[in-house]
């Protein structure tokens, strides 16, 4: 498998629709718009050759004062007959260098220890697991806005 990795941009939006199965729900217009018009919002497809898109991976860059800027891996998804293919190490390995390029000093994700797709993919791509156990909170049920 030859792996093409595409860095999304503006006006790429047809990309993501194009992409659209790979995703949780169907991508909205105005959230893809928003999304890829903001230059510390990050997506990249994974491409072979004219197969369509194989997965992607989205990332956003957080600054904190006292902190400086690092890398939050959003999602990674990859299309179910192409796993464990090396698709999705790709990706992350291609977010990895760009958060790098881009002058993160670092990048992090966070995931259900039982997930062991999820695991053995990050730790092939170079990630190291937390020895603290970290809790997760999540605020649900807000209502959706558009700015």
């Amino acid at each position: 498998m030859d792996i093409e990795i595409r860095r999304l941009g503006p006006d790429d939006e047809r990309a993501v629709h194009a992409a659209a199965a790979l995703f949780d729900r169907t991508p909205d217009r105005d959230a893809t718009r928003r999304f890829l018009d903001e230059p510390t919002h990050h997506l990249l497809i994974a491409y072979d050759g004219d197969a369509g898109p194989l997965g992607f991976v989205s990332g956003v860059e957080t600054t904190h004062p006292d902190k400086g800027t690092e890398m939050f891996l959003y999602e990674l998804g990859v299309d179910e007959p192409t796993r464990r293919r090396g698709v999705g190490s790709a990706l992350v390995e291609a977010l990895a260098a760009l958060a790098q390029e881009r002058g993160c000093y670092g990048m992090w994700v966070a995931t259900d220890p039982a997930n062991d797709a999820a695991m053995a993919t990050y730790r092939r791509a170079g990630g190291t697991p937390s020895e603290d156990e970290t809790v997760l909170f999540s605020w649900v049920g807000f209502e959706r806005t558009e700015r």
